[in-house]
């Protein structure tokens, strides 16, 4: 099909205005498109409306295209390149005259963006085969924010919202079988490009917009299977934002498709919590806390469904444990004695906690208690302090959340009676202990007065919450019984003033409660197993005026102060943590979403990415560099931190030197503290030579002045 003389005058003058309008492509066309820029104007055929021949793309999702008349070579170089004036209209047709072809158009290039890199361009079918970053950026970011609305419109949906039934009955209707590729398609594609993409705000951005379309899902068992797989990776490694809009895509899944989804989510998101808690430090203890929060939401989508799965669960720990107390080799107890283990106890642990009031979920208290307790109780040596305080904690979370008694008191008298916490430590003042992020203590560190202190401590805390739970009991005074004996024997064997100390205190708030509740009950008519005991002292306990439930209070305050003491010890941990949890509060509410997601999107898809080829090396050079920068900055802050806290520690043991001495070493740390945060690049043990050599040259050269001013 040949164009006239005019039609090639007229081409010429386009192709002027193009120079004049955008020089940069009228360059890229005389490197790679020489043929389009020199022809003939009798000989030479081409396409005089290239949207045209956009528009008449292919329409179903095999990948098969009308053919032309057009010959061959001709036709290539107006396929290749995808420019900014192409999309650009579609757009405008999009919006403005609501053209089915121009959607076309615009999947067929959405297609070829999500797929760049993958082919080797010996696809006939594919219809582009060159773009740049602005045009995919621009592809990206207008089918994310407009395709749902468009998908709605032509299946004549709601403009949001959906449940799997509204699916199901439009899957026998006409527009569905006219319009279910182009939905395919749309969510098809936007999974291959997930699974390509790098940037967490890039992942983001492109997972909130595939949420309003999730309900389509129901129609594609294949792709929802991929997209809770895709998912549930991006809420367990993900960083910044990404694991929470991850975990809203989830849920928002779970509540629109119903059972379709809700046993592959609850076994998938339980799985990748496991994965993620095998080892616990500082810096983690955030982030596994705030799966365990997912999980626990997740689970109030459907209870009954959920109470299935978690039983099936906990007995899986159940069959860990019996297995432990069987064999009772060590293989048999890493199992259990593991962090892997305890997070799940402590999963379920806050799960039952939440849902206590709920019929479908309060029965499973029982087994998981008598689980904790049996951990608490496997090996019971010092050297397990740590794991049997943290069960006596999650302990005493169930009993406050179900208003049941569960023993307690017992667990954590005997580690009083051990040796280990009786007698004066002789390892030292030692490191200080986070108890949260310990299982088992070594031999050195149990020797430690820190390790001593942290132990001693906590069992008080805990202790005093156990009796603070019932300190509004008519049966108090009965209860507290044995505990008060026990603490005063702990006071006369123990050697250590400071532990008496703490003792002697709580023992004097039992004796007071204990005085509180007899008073009252000096008074009542009724029977202890009257229903009427349940309403002992109901007012006081909502006020909170026992003097168990006051003393309690100054102990929380304590503990939080205590740990986040330890949070800001450590530089890396203290900073990374706050920035998660502020990043976390940043994230929009969906409402708000609709009227900041262009301007989000536009921020997002605005670097040079482009699909295929290898993450890392698509980085820039200048990006690397700073990574892996701050990698050895954070290596250096902690070993830093080390070096800082060895020292002042071992000032403190060193009680025996002269004041002159201590000062003069108390100076050094100072200056060293100081140079650390001033300088970080420098290494530590070359910091911490450096200031020793210096502490010896200034001894040498005061005594160097004395021996002239003698001789003088």
């Amino acid at each position: 099909m040949s164009k006239s003389p005019s039609a090639a005058k007229e081409h010429k003058e386009q192709l002027e205005r193009l120079q004049k309008k955008d020089p940069e492509f009228y360059q890229y066309l005389q490197q790679y498109g020489k043929d389009l820029l020199t022809f003939d104007d009798e000989d030479e055929d081409f396409d005089d409306d290239a949207e045209v021949d956009m528009e008449d793309a292919e329409t179903q999702l095999d990948g098969e295209t009308y053919q032309h008349d057009i010959p061959e070579e001709e036709e290539k170089p107006s396929k290749n390149v995808l420019t900014t004036e192409m999309v650009n209209s579609w757009c405008k047709s999009i919006r403005e005259d609501e053209k089915l072809s121009a959607v076309h158009s615009l999947m067929k290039a959405f297609r070829t963006a999500c797929h760049y890199g993958d082919d080797t361009g010996t696809d006939s079918s594919a219809k582009f085969a060159v773009m740049s970053s602005s045009v995919f950026n621009k592809i990206m970011l207008f089918t994310l924010s407009e395709m749902d609305r468009i998908l709605r419109k032509l299946l004549k949906l709601p403009a949001s919202g959906g449940k799997k039934e509204t699916i199901i009955e439009l899957m026998n209707t006409k527009q569905w079988k006219n319009y279910n590729h182009l939905v395919k398609s749309y969510l098809g594609n936007a999974l291959h490009v997930l699974n390509q993409m790098t940037d967490t705000k890039m992942i983001s951005f492109t997972l909130r917009r595939l949420q309003y379309s999730s309900v389509f899902l129901a129609a594609f068992p294949s792709l929802l299977r991929k997209y809770i797989k895709v998912a549930l990776h991006f809420w367990g490694t993900g960083g910044d934002a990404l694991p929470v809009v991850s975990f809203l895509f989830l849920r928002d899944l779970c509540v629109r498709l119903g059972s379709d989804c809700l046993d592959e989510c609850f076994r998938g998101i339980y799985k990748a919590y496991v994965l993620n808690c095998h080892f616990v430090n500082a810096s983690k203890l955030q982030h596994i806390q705030f799966l365990a929060n997912c999980v626990i939401e997740l689970i109030r989508v459907d209870l009954p469904t959920a109470y299935q799965h978690a039983f099936v669960f906990i007995r899986q720990l159940a069959m860990l444990l019996r297995d432990a107390l069987n064999m009772k080799t060590k293989e048999a107890y890493r199992k259990v004695y593991e962090w892997k283990f305890i997070n799940c106890l402590e999963l379920w642990t806050g799960a039952i906690c939440t849902y206590s009031s709920e019929a479908d979920f309060r029965p499973l208290a029982y087994p998981l208690t008598q689980i904790i307790s049996g951990v608490a109780r496997l090996v019971p040596t010092a050297r397990y302090f740590p794991l049997r305080l943290r069960c006596v904690k999650m302990l005493n979370r169930i009993s406050a959340a179900t208003g049941t008694f569960i023993p307690v008191s017992m667990l954590l008298l005997d580690m009083l009676e051990m040796k280990e916490l009786n007698r004066p430590p002789t390892g030292g003042v030692g490191k200080a202990v986070d108890l949260r992020t310990t299982l088992k203590a070594s031999k050195p560190i149990l020797k430690t007065r820190a390790f001593q202190e942290a132990c001693v401590i906590s069992v008080v805390e805990e202790l005093a919450e156990h009796l603070a739970q019932w300190s509004y009991s008519v049966a108090f005074f009965e209860l507290s019984f044995i505990p008060s004996v026990r603490l005063r024997s702990f006071c006369k064997c123990t050697k250590v003033e400071r532990f008496r100390k703490e003792m002697r205190h709580l023992i004097r708030k039992i004796e007071a409660n204990d005085k509180f509740t007899n008073e009252r009950r000096a008074s009542v008519t009724f029977l202890p197993n009257d229903n009427a005991a349940t309403s002992f002292l109901e007012d006081e306990k909502k006020m909170g005026t026992s003097p168990l439930s006051q003393y309690v209070t100054t102990l929380r305050q304590r503990a939080q102060q205590r740990n986040d003491s330890m949070m800001e010890s450590s530089v890396v941990v203290g900073e990374k943590s706050a920035v998660f949890g502020k990043k976390l509060d940043q994230i929009p509410d969906s409402d708000e979403e609709d009227d900041i997601r262009n301007d989000n999107g536009a921020s997002v898809f605005s670097s040079s990415w482009l699909p295929g080829g290898d993450s890392r090396a698509n980085l820039p050079k200048e990006e690397k560099k700073k990574k892996k920068k701050g990698m050895e900055q954070d290596e250096r802050v902690g070993d830093d931190e080390d070096v800082v806290e060895d020292l002042v520690l071992s000032s403190d043991e060193d009680e025996d030197e002269d004041e002159e001495d201590t000062a003069e070493e108390d100076g050094n740390e100072e200056q060293l503290g100081g140079s650390k945060q001033q300088n970080k690049k420098q290494k530590p043990k070359n910091l911490s030579n450096k200031n020793v050599r210096s502490h010896h040259h200034a001894k040498n050269n005061k005594s160097k002045k004395r021996k002239r001013a003698k001789l003088n």
